[in-house]
């Protein structure tokens, strides 16, 4: 059972959060889905598609990365067509890999040199990576009961992480959906970039997501992500 689990939660603006969910939940979800994973047939079917395509590609459900003592856990939305879903690591191969590889190295959180390959030898430092939704959807929009049903794999991350201090999640998505695993409402912490709040004993800090898309239109810039990564260092400090 993770650390923050046996302790008494902390409040929040809104209240008192819920504990992380109790160990008798998590040991009956399967920690990683398996690679021919059909819970949801769309993303299957697309899945498929894509092995037809490209074999040469991972064209799985990608697992997380990074050590389970780690402190740190980074919730994402879901593998990028020609990332992720491609190499098989999560935030590899895509523009924002390199601005969340970047930002980790940056703040001691990952060594090494990240060359969008899943063997560069890039390896986290006390963090973790994981995405809320584990397949690559059409258009990198998971369906909202494919998000519910993906969520059966996300819950038991927390349980495994017995050090587990503090979240960063990157996108409303990846957001809402970690509050849900940890037995929170949306409402308890609204998403917002720079929010932050305590959930269940976990500093949950939220970063819009480091998309080309919101980093091209300015809706996230590179000193506005450090930010988030710089207050999480500082807690993770104290």
């Amino acid at each position: 059972m993770a650390r923050v689990a046996r302790s008494p939660a902390r409040k929040g603006s809104a209240g008192t959060a819920p504990a992380v969910p109790p160990p008798s939940l998590a040991t009956h979800l399967a920690p990683e889905p398996a690679a021919d994973c059909d819970l949801c047939p769309r993303l299957a079917t697309f899945r498929h598609e894509w092995h037809q395509a490209e074999p040469s590609w991972f064209n799985a459900p990608v697992p997380a990365f990074g050590p389970a003592t780690a402190r740190l856990l980074i919730v994402g939305l879901a593998p990028g067509l020609r990332g992720a879903n491609r190499t098989g690591r999560p935030f590899t191969g895509d523009y924002a890999g390199d601005l969340l590889y970047a930002t980790l190295l940056h703040f001691g959180f990952a060594h090494g040199h990240y060359d969008a390959r899943p063997d560069d030898g890039l390896t986290l430092k006390d963090a973790r990576i994981v995405n809320a939704v584990r397949c690559v959807p059409p258009q990198n929009k998971p369906t909202p009961e494919e998000i519910r049903t993906c969520r059966r794999f996300l819950t038991p991350v927390f349980s495994e992480m017995p050090h587990l201090k503090a979240v960063v999640t990157l996108g409303k998505i990846a957001h809402d959906s970690t509050l849900a695993a940890l037995g929170a409402k949306a409402s308890h912490l609204k998403f917002g970039h720079g929010a932050s709040g305590d959930i269940g004993g976990l500093k949950v800090f939220a970063s819009y997501h480091c998309s080309r898309y919101n980093t091209n239109t300015g809706v996230l810039t590179p000193a506005m992500f450090h930010a988030v990564f710089q207050a999480a260092r500082a807690f993770l400090a104290t």
